[in-house]
């Protein structure tokens, strides 16, 4: 009976991987439910608008976090006939939703610290109220790094945007927490809320991130130029006078990754040179990145048809360009030179 793949293990074929990523979304939402506890009992014990800011960034926190379960079980969700291409967009969704979530937040936090500020109120209880609230953000803290790394692992948006929203309430906690203690040093009480305001604006410019991030993975985003100028590099290992690449075009779904490009060979090839050909590329590139989708398309290079597909393509350089980068002949595949190049 053959062994059960591991779905969080990188792809060791061609095709690509359903990953359920959803056990990070229950570790963010008990930190959601264990953070708001703390901070609503630091609240009621100094009566502090900054602490109850805060504590209502962590309402926000497990609101988010239920988005982003569900996000991760959809985009866990196999390729069917209605999505050849899996599922995987749900996770700009989650990350949308998770945007504007913290916009709602910086409202009210900004409403309340304004209220605050023209109505100051005396502080109780500092000393016990900052203790909850630190123990609250290292539970934040704990957490964001854990999901941070996870995004990165799986390049998973969601999980990406969690973990810098928990790392952001880190941040706002320990601004609240600075501002709580002025107020009971100086005994300044409008410091309270100037404090709570200021992480407000913090907050808004977070869900501005992510609405951002969101809506240009939507919009079906290229890969980084870093991964495309090294698949480019890829390509160029393959160029001699007769093989040329051009139309290489990128982009990612959520944790996955889709590439394409053109062969143009000469026509007189048989089908079965050009395939071989395409099969060497397509290996050599999933050597040097693992789990990617890449298509190639086989053109002759005598074809007028097979030039100007596209307004937009990242460039893969040609024989010329590599015979003027290191003034010798592009090496043939074998590692040699080119047997057609004079």
């Amino acid at each position: 009976m053959p062994a059960t793949p591991n779905p969080d293990s990188p792809a060791t074929g061609r095709g690509l991987q359903t990953r359920d990523l959803s056990r990070f979304a229950y570790l963010s939402i008990a930190a959601a439910v264990v953070t708001i506890t703390l901070k609503v009992i630091a609240w009621r014990v100094t009566g502090s608008v900054g602490l109850l800011s805060d504590a209502a960034e962590s309402v926000v926190n497990l609101v988010a976090a239920v988005a982003v379960l569900i996000a991760l079980k959809v985009a866990a969700m196999p390729a069917d006939k209605n999505h050849h291409f899996g599922h995987t967009k749900a996770e700009y969704f989650s990350a949308a939703v998770e945007g504007m979530m913290i916009f709602v937040a910086a409202l009210v936090i900004m409403y309340t610290a304004v209220e605050r500020f023209l109505d100051p109120q005396p502080i109780e209880n500092v000393g016990l109220g900052l203790a909850i609230s630190v123990v609250a953000s290292v539970v934040n803290g704990v957490v964001a790094v854990v999901l941070l790394r996870a995004g990165r692992q799986h390049r998973s948006l969601t999980l990406t945007a969690d973990g810098k929203h928990l790392m952001t309430d880190v941040w706002t906690s320990a601004g609240v927490v600075v501002g709580v203690l002025l107020v009971g040093l100086t005994g300044v009480e409008r410091l309270d809320p100037v404090i709570a305001f200021l992480v407000g604006v913090n907050i808004v410019w977070t869900g501005w991130k992510l609405i951002r991030e969101s809506t240009e993975g939507l919009m079906d985003i290229s890969m980084s130029k870093e991964d495309n100028g090294a698949i480019a590099d890829v390509l160029s290992r393959f160029v001699t006078r007769e093989v040329h690449f051009h139309a290489l075009r990128t982009r990612v779904s959520g944790h996955h990754r889709f590439a394409e490009v053109h062969v143009l060979v000469p026509g007189a090839w048989t089908v079965q040179r050009g395939h071989d050909l395409v099969e060497e590329v397509e290996e050599a590139v999933h050597r040097e990145f693992g789990e990617i989708a890449l298509t190639c398309h086989l053109e002759p290079s005598e074809d007028p048809r097979a030039y100007g597909d596209y307004s937009a393509e990242y460039p893969v350089p040609t024989h010329d360009d590599i015979v003027a980068a290191h003034g010798a002949a592009a090496p043939d595949r074998a590692g040699g030179p080119s047997p057609d190049v004079p």
